[in-house]
């Protein structure tokens, strides 16, 4: 295996893999934890933003596995897999924000402009039942960014480091 050398850091294609699944392991473990023991509920654009990191954590498993059996093309598959979806999963992460910052409208399903039944008897029972966790709202912020903001800049960076292991794995399979 060709490593990918940057500084006194000494990375191939399974060591990258590895990282990757460790830290999206950390991420998103740490977003259950805010929500489980923080009790900050997540609102439906950042439930899809946890999207990226379920599809990561077995294709970066499964990265590391054809790597360690010289089986490239099925691992390139998987790290550029990983990476097109962080670096989607970063725009919407960029887009989240935005509305939180209310730069441009959220999903109406989750920003208050959704519609109630107004039938007699059903209003009372909508208004009881209903119980919607606004996008347009960041529940908590930190050196001015949401969860939404560090999730566009966490997913950039593992983005890049799945294209790292992309670049590790070819450079590997050419030699």
């Amino acid at each position: 295996m060709i490593p990918f050398v940057s500084g006194n850091t000494v990375l191939d294609g399974r060591s990258l893999s590895a990282l990757l699944f460790l830290l999206s392991l950390a991420v998103i473990a740490t977003g259950w934890g805010f929500e489980l023991i923080g009790g900050y509920k997540p609102c439906p654009l950042c439930l899809q933003e946890r999207y990226a990191y379920y599809l990561a954590l077995p294709a970066a498993l499964g990265a590391f596995y054809f790597v360690s059996n010289s089986k490239s093309r099925i691992a390139l598959l998987l790290l550029g897999l990983c990476a097109l979806a962080f670096l989607i999963n970063s725009g919407l992460g960029v887009y989240h924000s935005g509305v939180e910052w209310r730069w441009w409208p959220g999903p109406s399903s989750c920003t208050g402009a959704g519609a109630l039944d107004t039938q007699a008897g059903s209003l009372v029972k909508n208004l009881s039942e209903t119980h919607v966790i606004r996008c347009d709202e960041a529940p908590w912020r930190f050196l001015g960014l949401s969860f939404a903001g560090y999730n566009a800049l966490i997913s950039l960076g593992l983005a890049g480091l799945a294209l790292l292991g992309v670049r590790s794995v070819r450079t590997a399979a050419r030699s």
